[in-house]
């Protein structure tokens, strides 16, 4: 986990195969940051959750959130943005479904304390890296050498001239 409220500051993570990087930015108080997650949930090694809570998804956004906020983020602000989750390494099948298993304990876990993912780029076969510029809140995907922008949906769907819903419907955030 890193977190910034510089604005010249890029915040970057590496090797996001069935790990996800989930990356969070206020454009108001522009503060940003990205959280690595390996595993979904921490009761699979209390140990190693004891010592690293932000490689799970279930003790690492918490923690994350908690951070985000108390470098100057409103989470009614978060823009959120998510990639990773693979479903294979080196082109070999996940039967643990490592990927989709962090990828849904997110969602449920967004869905509860009702935030939205505003972009992602999840699942398939390759890893990517994750560049986030704390500035202006873009973030950027590398596979293979390649690099696109994350957009987000909000911003696609007014583009198209859509209305969008509320971030965060009254009453869902403590």
């Amino acid at each position: 986990m890193k977190i910034s409220a510089q604005s010249e500051d890029v915040i970057i993570t590496h090797a996001l195969g069935s790990c996800l990087g989930i990356s969070v930015h206020d454009p108001v108080a522009q503060v940003g940051g990205i959280l690595h997650v390996m595993m979904p949930l921490a009761k699979v090694n209390p140990d190693k959750a004891r010592k690293i809570p932000c490689a799970f998804v279930d003790s690492g956004l918490p923690a994350f959130f908690r951070e985000l906020q108390e470098a100057g983020a409103c989470r009614n602000r978060f823009v959120l943005k998510v990639a990773g989750g693979t479903s294979s390494f080196h082109g070999e099948p996940d039967h643990f479904a490592i990927g989709k298993r962090n990828y849904i304990t997110l969602r449920k876990m967004l869905w509860k304390i009702g935030l939205l993912i505003d972009a992602e780029d999840v699942g398939g076969e390759v890893a990517r890296t994750m560049r986030l510029e704390v500035a202006t809140g873009l973030v950027y995907l590398s596979t293979a050498g390649k690099e696109k922008e994350l957009k987000s949906y909000r911003h696609s769907a007014k583009a198209r001239g859509a209305k969008t819903a509320p971030r965060n419907p009254a009453g869902l955030l403590a």
